[in-house]
């Protein structure tokens, strides 16, 4: 039932990671503090080795998702490129400094993202009067600043970033088909970057269950991927075909939910 459940979570999160280009994280972290907390794993950092698998995953499924996206020539590469630099660093960083957060705090904090995010894609979108102002891509040194604080946040939430990156590069004046597929491009570095920053920072921690990498568990991640990868590639295909706001007030929905059960449990 344990490895069911891991396949679930990564087929809903691999099918939302394709349609809106997010990695998967806002589902993924809580269902799997939900399934530590059930398992009676113990200790006082579930909420780290929640969000440390969580950027596991999202490497395997960014990659599964940018290729259908490349396939289509959605994915800015030259935007990724820029963004990726100060993204490396961030969510290096980010990754690193989760160890000294406690749990709960960490659990708030993604809770209230997670509100934040529903209460914005619940919102009405106001219609355009006038022309719209157009933004280009900052300068080298603030898209770098940028990256940083994207790689960081995305890192400390156990995000792909798209929740982040897609409504900048929209700003930037990037369609948000492209914005979608370029912000699943920038999902590979934070995945990588955080990764490497949960497994050092996890290393040698007391209490953290069997067949863990720091503050990787890898029967869960190994059970998501699977069923992540095949479910991303869908996602993305049939984006191109539904109504995007009937798919982000489904998604806003089902975040208001996993909202509340954090902030219930913490």
């Amino acid at each position: 039932m344990e490895y069911l459940l891991y396949l679930g979570i990564g087929a809903i999160a691999g099918l939302f990671a394709g349609l809106l280009g997010i990695g998967g994280g806002l589902i993924i972290v809580p269902a799997l503090l939900a399934i530590y907390i059930h398992l009676s794993f113990q200790g006082d950092q579930l909420m780290q080795l929640a969000l440390g698998t969580s950027l596991a995953t999202i490497l395997f499924t960014s990659l599964s998702s940018v290729w259908a996206h490349h396939q289509r020539g959605a994915v800015q590469w030259d935007i990724v490129k820029k963004l990726s630099i100060g993204i490396l660093l961030g969510a290096m960083l980010g990754g690193l400094l989760a160890k000294n957060i406690s749990g709960k705090t960490l659990q708030y904090f993604f809770a209230f993202f997670e509100l934040y995010v529903a209460i914005q894609m619940l919102r009405p979108q106001k219609e355009v009067t006038k022309k719209r102002t157009v933004h280009n891509l900052p300068n080298t040194f603030a898209t770098f600043g940028i990256g940083i604080i994207i790689g960081k946040l995305s890192s400390l939430l156990g995000i792909g970033g798209g929740t982040l990156t897609v409504p900048f590069l929209h700003w930037c004046n990037v369609s948000i088909h492209k914005a979608i597929a370029s912000s699943a491009a920038c999902g590979i570095p934070i995945a990588i970057a955080g990764t490497l920053g949960y497994i050092i920072g996890g290393w040698g921690q007391i209490g953290l269950p069997e067949y863990s990498l720091g503050y990787i568990h890898l029967p869960s991640m190994l059970g998501i991927v699977l069923s992540s990868v095949l479910f991303a590639p869908l996602g993305a295909k049939i984006s191109y075909k539904l109504n995007i706001k009937q798919l982000k007030h489904a998604f806003a929905g089902l975040l208001l939910i996993l909202s509340v059960y954090l902030f219930a449990s913490a």
